[in-house]
């Protein structure tokens, strides 16, 4: 239904990152660290532990485009062009296997096994922000509307105040 797909996408969101693993609904993520060879270079590096069954949830890079490596585990990955297509272009990918996620496009990682995995992003920018589709949508400071947020998802207010309280 729109709602299970609604509160999937808001509660899976991840509300911080931190120097050790920090589990967030069962993502686990490294800040990247300053790699003194990468200073200057204008990339950035990130290594991504994924709980079991957890996911790094749809986001975007408004400034980079994002090739992630597999080296544990397998993931279930994809991105979604712009309008009006809107087309998800996913796969699995094992260890070893190789993604591109275009720049300021949403896409997704989820750790598809019961055991952790691990994967390498390369960014193309020192600076690629990130924009997690449902923090900016339902934790937005001041709130969007719930008139505005009903109407956009098809779904009644008092779904979307639930969601906008999990923030």
């Amino acid at each position: 239904s729109k709602f299970f797909l609604l509160a999937l996408l808001a509660l899976s969101a991840s509300h911080a990152l931190a120097s050790d693993p920090v589990f967030v609904n069962g993502f686990a993520c490294k800040d990247p660290k300053t790699i003194a060879g990468l200073n200057t270079l204008g990339v950035s590096l990130a290594r991504v532990d994924y709980a079991p069954y957890g996911q790094n949830p749809p986001h975007l890079h408004p400034r980079a485009t994002e090739i992630l490596t597999v080296l544990e585990g397998s993931l279930y990955v994809g991105f979604v062009t712009s309008n009006p297509e809107n087309k998800l272009f996913s796969k699995v990918l094992n260890k070893g296997d190789v993604f591109v996620f275009p720049q300021g496009l949403i896409h997704f990682q989820f750790n598809i096994e019961n055991n952790e995995a691990i994967a390498i992003a390369a960014l193309s920018s020192k600076n690629p922000g990130v924009i997690t589709i449902a923090n900016a949508v339902f934790g937005s400071k001041q709130t969007i509307s719930d008139d505005i947020l009903a109407k956009a998802f098809q779904v009644d207010k008092n779904i979307v105040d639930h969601i906008q309280a999990q923030f």
